[in-house]
């Protein structure tokens, strides 16, 4: 059975890594291990030991708590796991297109950038 806490980080170590374009296989050679343990800690099948997730966040170019951003695990009962997690702040980044949206507008220039977020300010206001 695994912990809400693995799978928790596990997710975020996901959609970090998709954030910043490595593969599975990618992550694994850069931290020294095989692509189907990074697979086990993305599921939280297994625990990522604190010395592997300092060796991962290096190389995704995160601090530490990054992985444990928005859990409220203190909140969360067997009952209400999942819906404890859904509800965390920056679960938008579970999307796929969110992640790619995300990833996308980081690739542009830093001038382009600033428009589209100023437009993007404007529309929101709008709607």
């Amino acid at each position: 059975m695994t912990h809400p806490v693995d799978e928790y980080v596990g997710k975020r170590v996901r959609q970090r890594r998709w954030m910043v374009g490595f593969s599975q296989q990618q992550l694994g050679e850069a931290v020294g291990i095989k692509f189907q343990q990074i697979q086990k800690y993305e599921t939280g099948m297994n625990r990522i030991s604190a010395s592997r997730l300092w060796d991962i966040a290096e190389t995704l170019g995160v601090p530490i708590t990054f992985f444990f951003e928005g859990y409220e695990g203190a909140e969360l009962s067997a009952e209400n796991t999942e819906a404890g997690i859904k509800s965390a702040k920056g679960d938008f980044l579970a999307d796929k297109e969110a992640l790619e949206l995300v990833r996308s507008y980081y690739a542009m220039p830093e001038k382009q950038r600033r428009k589209l977020f100023d437009l993007a300010r404007v529309l929101s206001d709008v709607a």
